[in-house]
């Protein structure tokens, strides 16, 4: 692929890794060949690092793929997940998982980037539904403000709930910013 085809959030190979192009930048100078600067982003360790390349240069681009995996359950630090087309199951690590691991619960079915056979990225639902086990008794005060209390979620993260959620609540939680949304159903 030329490097004039590069834009941002093109997927590029350097060195056998995998790159996001997070800035792409066209520099004409008085003199001499185009240049092309890239802030780029590792697909597998999130260090950023940048890359010039001169008009007519050529790159790789990426083959990331996206596949619909359910989650089953975790196993130590090793998240376990099924393909929904082919029924496959295989491990991913803690690490590539991160944070959104508090969204995942039995079933939960997510979309997973993959560079060949390597997982690069999680991305649960924007919205998942959790059952409140447990919560904080709610403390009567200041009312000018919306009150929010501590709620303990199925798979045992917490989130900031309003005082009337009870345990056996099913609540609405977005997983991009990891806040109480609405709640579903009544105990």
């Amino acid at each position: 692929m030329d490097i004039e085809d590069i834009h941002k959030n093109s997927k590029l190979v350097i060195d056998g890794t995998p790159y996001n192009v997070d800035e792409a930048e066209f520099v004409k100078p008085g003199k001499g060949r185009a240049i092309y600067r890239l802030k780029l982003r590792n697909l597998v360790t999130n260090s950023v690092v940048d890359r010039t390349y001169h008009s007519s240069e050529k790159v790789e681009e990426a083959s990331i793929t996206t596949v619909e995996e359910q989650f089953l359950y975790s196993e130590g630090d090793q998240y376990i997940f099924m393909d929904t087309s082919t029924f496959e199951q295989h491990s991913i690590p803690d690490s590539v998982i991160g944070d959104k691991k508090k969204f995942l619960k039995e079933g939960t079915v997510v979309t997973v980037q993959m560079f060949g056979e390597k997982p690069l990225d999680v991305n649960p639902p924007t919205f998942v539904e959790m059952k409140v086990v447990d919560s904080d008794v709610a403390s009567r005060g200041d009312t000018v403000s919306a009150q929010f209390k501590s709620a303990v979620m199925e798979n045992g993260f917490s989130v900031g709930v309003p005082t009337f959620i009870k345990p056996g609540d099913i609540i609405r939680i977005d997983t991009r910013t990891g806040t109480y949304v609405d709640r579903v159903t009544k105990k």
